[in-house]
């Protein structure tokens, strides 16, 4: 551990240590700080292309706003951060995007899937009925 952590500070990188049964967390962790991110940034795409946005252009449009996102979140977390139709409890906006999703169904999943969690853990109002159209 010893030398591997020596390598580590080497190379400029941080060491951790992990107790062995948070293993499998610490690791679905990195999933969704990385792959999964990573999927959901290709999901956006879709969304973009649909939109007449191509993939080129739809990445380096999304950059500046991802930018002061991560920037947001690492500043004041997620709560404090979230923004759009939901924490405004705007159901019309929320149900246009759903109907127009139904051309990707992949990316209405995510997108159900991500706004009913967040309906779990951070701000929204009309929770009742953001809850009853993501079927939450």
């Amino acid at each position: 551990m010893r030398v591997a952590r020596g390598i580590i500070e080497r190379l400029g990188g941080r060491a951790f240590s992990i107790r062995k049964h948070d293993k499998v967390a610490y690791h679905a962790w990195g999933m969704f700080a990385s792959p999964l991110l990573t999927v959901l940034l290709a999901t956006t795409e879709q969304v973009a292309a649909a939109a007449g946005v191509q993939p080129k252009a739809a990445r380096e449009r999304m950059l500046p706003i991802l930018a002061q996102t991560i920037t947001n979140y690492a500043a004041l977390g997620a709560a404090e951060t979230l923004s759009g139709p939901i924490v405004r409890g705007d159901v019309d906006t929320i149900k246009k995007h759903l109907r127009v999703l139904r051309r990707i169904p992949i990316a209405r999943d995510v997108y159900i899937a991500l706004a009913r969690a967040s309906l779990g853990y951070l701000p929204a109002k009309n929770l009742g009925e953001l809850e009853r159209i993501l079927g939450a």
